[in-house]
């Protein structure tokens, strides 16, 4: 009977013990981009069970994150879209860009055979304007020599939330097509010319696979997962490049602003996806101001420089180009900015 009591006490010594240090476990959360979430979704399984800080994100579309950022609902948002001016207005404090990587957007599309099909600037813009409607169009066929391409009606399949995948996507064609400029534009939510819409990477993704003849734009490890085809995709030096780690990283060689607010698409790299895009983490620079403590804040700042360091590993094998070591640069000094009731966090 002693042996029992005895062995239940330290049951529940154990249990009594699990449960502090449970409750003790500190909790970040963000919301946001999808387009980097396999990425993310590594990145914090990894860091809870090596620091036991849970990190809850929500994949719910860039302009999303940037809206539970500015309501104060999560302690940091993620984006593939530099926040506008109404929203740095609204956000009411200066917010940092922090860099976490950058990807690749495909134009993927649901054919027989799966071909490998090159694609143009101005095809691409047609395409998702509605003026290109069948994949047996002269303009892509000569884009294709010797390829045989079915008589099939081109569904254009786009994002129906605020995403910085649209944002990525749009501020391209913007560059490269002047009649998509004027009539369309770039931005996380656009008037979509023609198509049908769906939310988030995984909803484009899900409804081409579904749609025989369909095109929609997705991050690159989204057409992997799901095993679809993508075009190569004509540069501005004139070259067709396909999205992969050395194309996607090419486009990082550019001047690099203090601020990392900077669009990588239409890249002049000969060798240079033009459809890359770096992945930001937004944060206030003064953690102080939504109530956090001290000790969240350090925890905040733990966070991303282990993403924007050790974390970067993790990178490459799910198809995202780590982060230049320009760009790591300039995220330490970011970071190191990050300020609690006006004292710098990092010491």
């Amino acid at each position: 009977m002693g042996k029992a009591i005895k062995l239940f006490s330290i049951l529940l010594l154990l249990c009594a013990a699990g449960t502090a240090q449970a409750a003790g476990q500190q909790e970040l959360t963000g919301a946001g981009a999808t387009f980097p979430y396999p990425l993310y979704s590594k990145m914090f399984d990894v860091y809870s069970k090596e620091y036991g800080v849970a990190v809850n994100y929500q994949a719910i579309g860039s302009g999303g994150g940037i809206r539970q950022l500015i309501n104060k609902t999560v302690d940091f948002g993620g984006s593939d879209a530099v926040m506008g001016e109404e929203e740095v207005k609204a956000a009411g404090a200066p917010v940092l860009h922090i860099p976490t990587c950058a990807g690749s957007v495909v134009i993927t599309y649901n054919l027989p055979g799966n071909p490998e099909i090159r694609l143009t600037p101005d095809l691409v813009a047609d395409i998702f304007l509605g003026k290109i409607t069948k994949w047996s169009d002269p303009r892509i066929l000569a884009s294709n020599a010797g390829m045989r391409l079915p008589d099939m009606a081109i569904t254009v399949v786009h994002r129906s939330d605020g995403s910085g995948t649209t944002n990525i996507f749009s501020d391209y064609l913007s560059k490269v097509s002047k009649e998509w400029k004027e009539k369309v534009g770039m931005g996380t939510s656009l008037n979509w010319p023609c198509g049908l819409g769906a939310k988030g990477n995984p909803g484009v993704a899900g409804l081409v696979r579904q749609t025989p003849g369909s095109a929609g734009y997705v991050e690159l490890i989204y057409a992997l997962q799901n095993k679809m085809a993508y075009a190569a995709m004509r540069n501005r030096k004139g070259a067709f490049v396909r999205p992969t780690l050395a194309s996607t990283s090419s486009a990082m060689n550019v001047t690099l602003p203090s601020d990392m607010r900077v669009s990588l698409t239409d890249t002049e790299a000969p060798d240079g996806y033009p459809l890359a895009g770096l992945t930001w983490i937004l944060v206030y620079k003064e953690q102080g101001r939504q109530g956090e403590t001290e000790a969240k804040a350090r925890e905040l700042v733990r966070l991303l420089w282990w993403m924007t360091h050790e974390g970067q590993k993790y990178a490459e094998p799910i198809q995202y180009a780590p982060l230049s070591k320009k760009a790591a640069e300039k995220a330490e000094v970011q970071i190191k900015s990050i300020t609690y009731n006006g004292r710098y966090v990092m010491k």
